[in-house]
């Protein structure tokens, strides 16, 4: 059967189109009710398929070689759980009072997530970096991310409720590493063959980000969160996702440079320590602040998935390009 192409370039990604596309289902038709609590055990499932995955997928010699490039993953660990905050955190403190707590304590949580796995990887192979780096400093920060960011929330935003306990850890950990360690006993039987069909991984990467952007915004639709929003406060949440995104991605770029690594691995840190992980940072959020208006909190850090999004692909295609220019 003939494939159908569109006779033009679309100026904006198919997967954020795919984004803003759910975000708009969940606006018209919000899961409620029975309908809310299976997409909560659908959308359960599917991350911990991913975080599987992931597992199955890292191989003990890549985690060998990232952890002994430790000049690289200390950069990326920096700019994820020291940067990054310190940023969000100067940023909100200036700001709260035109956000509100719920969106300023968002942007805050935003900022103590860890990097993501799958796009980091993706935009690394792109603009031609060192992957095997970027697929262990990715997962790696994940891995820290399940005790990491309760511990930052509980220092940075104890007083809206967050916090770290062993409850919270139990449930993170169930969820996220319990499937990544899975994965990695797998790995003898399933790794060849998941890294033979990489569209598999990228399918529910991509699949369990959407059923989660739909699952909370649905919430947030029930509960009539989003009524609270103003045009300026969304406006300046946006305003705030650039200046936090454009801050790391200066400084890494600068740090890479500065410190004598390859292109390659300044390609690495540039997309490994600028990003977020929604993957984890939604079901986190849900344990860590349940009964609150999840929805809101999670608001900052769902517009900056997608704004990474933008800027890493235009800046992939950037570095490859220059890598494609004779010398």
């Amino acid at each position: 059967m003939p494939s159908f192409r569109l006779p033009f370039k679309l100026p904006i990604d198919g997967y954020v189109l795919a984004l803003l596309a759910t975000v708009a289902i969940a606006a018209v038709l919000p899961a409620h009710g029975i309908g809310a609590e299976i997409m909560d055990k659908v959308t359960y499932l599917a991350v911990g398929l991913l975080f599987f995955l992931y597992g199955a997928r890292l191989s003990p010699k890549a985690i060998v070689e990232g952890i002994l490039h430790w000049r690289l993953q200390s950069l990326v660990f920096i700019s994820t759980f020291v940067l990054f905050p310190l940023v969000g955190l100067a940023l909100t403190t200036l700001l709260k009072p035109l956000l509100g707590a719920d969106l300023a304590f968002g942007l805050m949580f935003l900022a103590v997530l860890p990097s993501t796995v799958q796009s980091s990887i993706a935009f690394t192979s792109i603009a031609r970096g060192n992957v095997p780096a970027a697929l262990c400093s990715a997962s790696v920060s994940n891995i820290l991310g399940i005790l990491l960011t309760p511990a930052l929330v509980a220092l940075l935003l104890s007083s809206h409720g967050g916090g770290l306990d062993l409850t919270s850890l139990r449930d993170i950990g169930l969820q996220l590493l319990l499937p990544f360690a899975l994965g990695q006993l797998a790995r003898p039987l399933l790794g060849n063959w998941i890294v033979r069909h990489k569209q598999l991984t990228s399918f529910v990467d991509r699949g369990s980000i959407l059923l989660i952007v739909y699952a909370a915004f649905s919430e947030g639709m029930v509960a009539g969160i989003w009524s609270q929003l103003t045009w300026s406060s969304l406006s300046l949440v946006v305003i705030i996702d650039v200046v936090m995104l454009a801050i790391v991605l200066i400084v890494t770029t600068w740090a890479a440079r500065r410190l004598g690594f390859s292109k390659a691995d300044e390609i690495a840190i540039v997309f490994c320590g600028s990003k977020k992980s929604m993957a984890s940072g939604i079901p986190m959020a849900n344990i860590l602040f349940a009964g609150q208006s999840v929805g809101l909190i999670v608001l900052p850090l769902m517009l900056f998935h997608q704004l990474q999004l933008i800027a890493c692909a235009a800046m992939a295609r950037r570095y490859a390009a220059r890598a494609d220019t004779p010398a």
